[in-house]
């Protein structure tokens, strides 16, 4: 009663009528061209998993690279805090003030990316502190370290940049690449200075600071009395005056060295959530791939299923 409900009162021509569903208006012409869409689209979906998975393995991969040398670089940075640390507490006791004149900035960036938002937003602190100092009628020059920093800056603000170091990440840093741009500050000699880098918090996150380091120009120009009274609490041998220019450049390398160290533990730190996150969306995109594919299988074989039965019928 249910068949001939289902399938009407001919059942002669229930075989028929299915097969011409399965096989299309057109018998058997349509049931190939429906056989050869699902294989194609079997076959795209089987090298779009096999691409899914293999960026998956490298996701991973690289995960596992920036966890080594996170440690390497977190041991560095740890080591030279005693080394770094005291030479800017020496300056920090200097009094600041806010004078108009030329602005120098420093911008620290990495030379790779895949790393989050840890170089674009050391490019626009930097891009912002020039756009407020021109603001103010006070002309900037820009010097940057990194490939990253460079291509976000030098279309719109190439005329500004006056210096750049490219591929320091080639090479294990040292102190001695620091001193290296700590000369051509120095050269430069600034008015004012500027340090944009990213300060180390934890493995999840860090701070994009602009850091005022001050310059021999303003050391020069500052009150004898204030300045006396925050260098009176060291001994200098020779004397303060006989050394402080060398010792000025020296403090701009530890500045530099201390950011750049920061700098690259943000960097590898980042990277390690940017690969994590990476590898999660690859993997929830091959359960997706996984399920479609699945299901067109599932239905190609059940299209089979069909025209075996409706062609056994029919004979």
């Amino acid at each position: 009663m249910f068949s001939k409900r289902v399938l009407g009162n001919s059942t002669c021509a229930a075989p028929a009528m299915l097969g011409s569903r399965v096989l299309g208006l057109n018998g058997a012409v349509g049931g190939i061209e429906i056989q050869s869409r699902q294989a194609a689209s079997l076959k795209s979906l089987k090298a779009r998993m096999r691409s899914v998975e293999n960026m998956r393995k490298i996701t991973k991969a690289m995960k596992m690279v920036a966890a080594a040398k996170l440690k390497q670089d977190e041991k560095r940075m740890q080591t030279s805090r005693p080394f770094v640390q005291p030479v800017q507490n020496l300056f920090e006791r200097l009094p600041m003030e806010d004078k108009a004149g030329g602005m120098h900035i420093f911008g620290i960036t990495s030379d790779k990316g895949l790393c989050g938002g840890v170089n674009t937003q050391v490019a626009k602190i930097a891009r912002n502190s020039l756009i407020e100092e021109e603001a103010k009628g006070n002309p900037v020059k820009m010097m940057i370290v990194g490939n990253k920093g460079i291509a976000a800056l030098k279309r719109l603000y190439g005329d500004r940049i006056q210096k750049s170091f490219e591929e320091a990440a080639k090479v294990s840093w040292t102190f001695a690449y620091a001193s290296i741009m700590a000369e051509a500050i120095a050269a430069s000699e600034p008015t004012r200075l500027k340090v944009c880098s990213n300060k180390f918090k934890s493995l999840v996150s860090y701070d994009t600071v602009a850091t005022h380091c001050v310059t021999v120009h303003e050391a020069k120009t500052m009150d004898r009395a204030e300045f006396s009274k925050a260098m009176d609490v060291y001994s200098f041998e020779p004397s303060i005056y006989e050394v402080w220019d060398d010792l000025h450049e020296f403090y701009y390398a530890t500045v530099i060295h201390g950011a750049y160290l920061e700098g690259a533990v943000s960097e590898q730190s980042s990277r390690m959530s940017a690969m994590e996150n990476a590898s999660k969306n690859a993997s929830e995109m091959l359960e997706k791939i996984s399920l479609i594919y699945n299901r067109a299988r599932q239905a190609k074989i059940t299209t089979e299923l069909c025209e075996i039965i409706s062609g056994a019928s029919a004979v």
